[in-house]
């Protein structure tokens, strides 16, 4: 989640990772801007930890990475630094680098009523230049409900909408799996979210 940019002079990507290794939240960078990354409710943390857990389970050996929100991305061919739920890399390319990754084929963003319309509006504009990315997942906490963004072999992007009864298919990772695995003992029921998207 992302709340308002801070106050503070514009910053190269060296004086953000400087300064923000002195600071108590997360914070991401947007054309020089850094904007505090607010805390989500238990279902967002919940739903974070269960894909976590899948990808790590399922890409055991591979040389894939799955990662949590605490690693960047770093959006292709800019110095804007992203903080993502959920994010794999299969990429050697990522390998080299220990602050961030750049080339990530899934991101996964659990979705609060105040940072929707910013994940599927201007950050997914950003991640969709990235030549790696496949698929996109924006997840309800409130309700069992998952859109998948996938991006074609013609580079055009695909919606799919999952809901109850349905198998998710990530091509990114070769893994299908039913909605219902996700969801499992989760109180589904409006949450308030305590950060705004201003």
């Amino acid at each position: 989640m992302i709340a308002a940019p801070e106050k503070f002079p514009t910053l190269t990507p060296e004086e953000y990772f400087t300064w923000e290794e002195q600071q108590l939240e997360k914070h991401e960078l947007i054309d020089g801007q850094v904007y505090a990354m607010g805390g989500g409710s238990k279902n967002h943390s919940l739903l974070a930890a269960k894909f976590i857990t899948l990808f790590t389970t399922h890409l055991e050996g591979s040389g894939c990475d799955t990662a949590t929100s605490d690693l960047r991305i770093n959006i292709v061919g800019t110095n804007n630094y992203t903080y993502p739920d959920v994010s794999v890399t299969c990429d050697d390319r990522d390998k080299t680098t220990t602050q961030y990754i750049t080339y990530p084929c899934l991101i996964v963003e659990v979705l609060s009523p105040n940072t929707e319309a910013y994940d599927r509006g201007s950050k997914f504009r950003m991640y969709r230049h990235n030549p790696a990315l496949q698929d996109y997942l924006l997840v309800s906490s409130t309700r069992m409900e998952i859109d998948l963004y996938h991006k074609k072999e013609t580079g055009e992007w695909l919606i799919i909408n999952y809901q109850a009864g349905d198998t998710i298919e990530l091509k990114s990772i070769n893994l299908n799996f039913p909605i219902e695995q996700i969801y499992r003992n989760l109180d589904l029921n409006p949450e308030t979210e305590s950060t705004q998207l201003l």
